[in-house]
């Protein structure tokens, strides 16, 4: 049994893989626990290991090229057509290893662990913004309750409810919702923190980094976005020119054309927002 191309289907703690051979024959069909993934894999021959981009792949991969073999990742939407019938754990692992096969398949270059890094620094700031701005609505909501309507902007509501806590304007507010609304005025400060510490990290890493460095310099692209996409992208090399990188950033206009008829129609916004 000579197996050519291996599809991994990740789960949680179970997956499944399917072998093909040099024909595309099915010539291994097996289920097991994720942790012995890796060990299997170890006594394999050098082949080529196809996974979906999901989470946990990159480290898993990266485990599997150190063991010589050509690992190759997919975003689930390009495997998604090579699914047969119905869907089930062994025909997700057969359309996997199937979709890597095709000459024209698009894969998603392995993250070194200071990508991954960076990404998942990146998504805690974004939980902690979306705390931040839950926070500040329900604020609202409560003062509008009692009458007290503020000014639009994160800054000027955040000074008016300064004023209001340490003025003499809570004659409305019983000691309960005073109590109240100081702790909530002490987690809003406490989200700030933590959200200033992040990006003074996310500096940091722009001035240590040269490609966040250079990208930082392009006009519209700030600290933040640069080493965003430095994460994301990496050294840039699975994109051939320029439109492809704008394509999968979704800053292109979708598609609709049939019967030679052209329609462009508004920005996909496919991509990472």
């Amino acid at each position: 049994m000579q197996i050519a191309v291996l599809g991994i289907d990740l789960g949680k703690r179970t997956c499944s893989v399917v072998g093909l051979d040099a024909a595309g024959r099915v010539v291994l069909r097996r289920r097991m626990a994720r942790t012995n993934v890796i060990g299997f894999t170890a006594g394999l021959p050098t082949c080529v290991v196809a996974m979906e981009a999901c989470c946990g792949a990159h480290h898993v991969g990266r485990e599997i090229a150190a063991q010589g073999h050509t690992v190759r990742l997919m975003s689930p939407e390009y495997v998604r057509p090579y699914v047969k019938a119905q869907k089930n754990d062994d025909r997700d692992a057969e359309a996997i290893a199937e979709a890597a096969t095709r000459p024209t398949m698009r894969f998603v270059p392995l993250k070194t662990e200071a990508q991954l890094d960076a990404q998942i620094l990146h998504r805690v700031r974004s939980r902690l913004v979306g705390e931040r701005t839950a926070l500040i609505n329900q604020l609202r909501a409560v003062l509008l309750e009692r009458g007290l309507v503020f000014p639009q902007g994160r800054r000027q509501f955040e000074q008016a409810l300064a004023e209001l806590l340490t003025g003499t304007e809570t004659a409305d507010l019983s000691p309960r919702i005073r109590q109240l609304l100081v702790d909530m005025q002490t987690e809003w400060q406490d989200l700030d923190q933590r959200i200033a510490a992040l990006d003074d990290e996310f500096a940091e890493r722009a001035r240590s980094d040269d490609s966040a460095r250079r990208l930082a310099t392009i006009p519209g692209i700030g600290v933040l976005n640069a080493t965003a996409l430095a994460a994301a992208v990496g050294d840039a090399s699975a994109f051939a020119r320029g439109r492809d990188f704008a394509a999968w950033l979704g800053l292109v206009p979708r598609q609709r054309t049939t019967g030679g008829k052209a329609k462009l129609l508004g920005i996909s916004k496919r991509g990472n927002v």
